[in-house]
């Protein structure tokens, strides 16, 4: 059982290991709408909504990780304030038979990406690491790129794959609604930002560390070089190990999401070897840019994720000070669940179109934009490609919000530069993520 780290604000205990606006407007096309959706005037507040943890963010058995999501079940996003904007009717808030999180195509506008994931990707691997097994997750995955236009990625035409955590195609792990959720989540993000890539769905049998960290080898042993691990839990002092026997992988880049219960550092974020993604509120707006971030917060217990490792060593391209050891986040991307994205799930829930949020959003993301941006050199660790574009026009830096209450200010709070809730910032087009 790991420790809770001291200072981390948490209500859900159990969650954790238990042992120009011309311009704007233009780039905000709706996929399945073909029409422009007006941009604001201002940044759009994020739209008053309920939503709720995805199962697997209360782990079932001793041990187990949580995933780092949220399902919106009422009220209107983002997205959905848009189109009633565009069309002067009101979308029913939670509709299943609409999607009402943002489009594949709103997501590359947002983070400068549309020319890359027209383009690029092609013959690239992205693997997702989740727990347990989702049966439906290449038929949900089929409607998902169906609906929006993009290419078939399927088990026949090779762009799609499903395996066990030791490679079986055949003896998968039993189904689990919760994580299903959180695969439809990770497989849709995957696609929306890099939709040449291929996919690898790589199924732990169960959500501990020791059968997700054997599903991330098992990734990077079938060939990828872009892995997203979409959970975490607390700290404790078998990180290094933990590090050595499962995430110390040059030239493979892994993202992981760096939590959703505010301020606190989680693991496998923490490790020095991977890219960990903290969240942000993601707004239109009439700037050339036609969009805004701010630090992601609803509360003092659901927000991304930062802070500094009590365990790990700081790798040598982290150059803030105060903290000596391992700082989180490296670069960020949107996880709240007001303006959150739209997927697709039919496993364990009434099948239709959902809205999620949390750092699961993030992580994938941050995947796919290194997808796009190139198979990694060789014996380096991706982690430190952004920090060698830091201050430049390739990462957007977000410099509002908090995500809690800590003892030195850039742990917690948005700064000009770098800061923990979001790091350097997201994405600005490929080149902060390319060798």
């Amino acid at each position: 059982m790991r420790p809770t780290p001291p200072a981390r604000p948490s209500t859900r205990g159990v969650r954790r290991r238990i042992g120009t606006a011309a311009a704007a407007t233009a780039a905000l096309l709706f996929a399945g709408f073909g029409t422009a959706v007006q941009a604001d005037a201002a940044p759009s507040a994020p739209a008053k909504v309920t939503y709720t943890a995805t199962p697997c963010a209360t782990p079932k058995h001793q041990g187990e990780l949580a995933c780092n999501s949220y399902r919106v079940t009422g009220g209107l996003t983002a997205y959905q304030k848009q189109q009633a904007a565009r069309t002067g009717i009101t979308p029913k808030a939670a509709d299943a038979s609409t999607p009402s999180g943002y489009s594949p195509t709103n997501l590359r506008s947002a983070y400068g990406l549309t020319s890359a994931a027209a383009s690029n990707g092609s013959g690239e691997t992205i693997a997702i690491v989740d727990a347990y097994n989702d049966p439906n997750a290449e038929s949900d995955l089929a409607t998902y790129r169906s609906y929006y236009g993009l290419s078939a990625c399927t088990t026949a035409n090779g762009c799609f794959k499903k395996v066990s955590q030791t490679g079986s195609t055949t003896s998968l792990p039993s189904s689990d609604a919760g994580w299903s959720e959180e695969i439809s989540l990770d497989l849709d993000m995957a696609s929306a930002i890099c939709p040449n890539c291929n996919i690898l769905l790589v199924e732990a049998t169960s959500a501990t560390m020791a059968n997700l960290g054997k599903a991330v080898n098992e990734a990077v042993t079938l060939g990828a070089k872009f892995v997203s691990n979409s959970y975490g839990g607390s700290e404790s002092s078998s990180d290094t190990s933990y590090d050595t026997s499962y995430f110390n992988h040059t030239g493979v880049a892994i993202t992981v999401s760096a939590g959703d219960e505010g301020y606190g550092a989680e693991y496998p974020a923490a490790s020095r070897y991977v890219t960990a993604v903290g969240g942000t509120k993601l707004s239109t707006s009439s700037t050339t840019r036609g969009w805004t971030e701010t630090v992601w917060k609803t509360s003092s217990t659901e927000g991304t994720g930062s802070g500094c490792s009590a365990y790990d060593a700081k790798p040598s391209w982290q150059t803030d000070t105060s903290c000596t050891k391992r700082m989180i986040s490296d670069v960020s991307a949107v996880a709240d669940p007001a303006t959150g994205v739209s997927v697709y799930d039919s496993y364990g829930v009434t099948a239709g179109w959902y809205t999620f949020g949390g750092t699961s959003v993030s992580a994938p993301i941050i995947a796919g934009v290194y997808a796009l941006a190139g198979t990694p050199a060789g014996g380096t660790y991706p982690a430190q490609y952004p920090y060698d574009y830091a201050g430049t026009s390739s990462l957007n830096d977000v410099t509002s919000g908090s995500n809690g209450s800590c003892s030195v200010s850039y742990y917690c709070t948005a700064a000009t530069g770098y800061d923990g809730p979001t790091g350097w910032g997201t994405p600005e087009g490929i080149a902060a993520f390319a060798n």
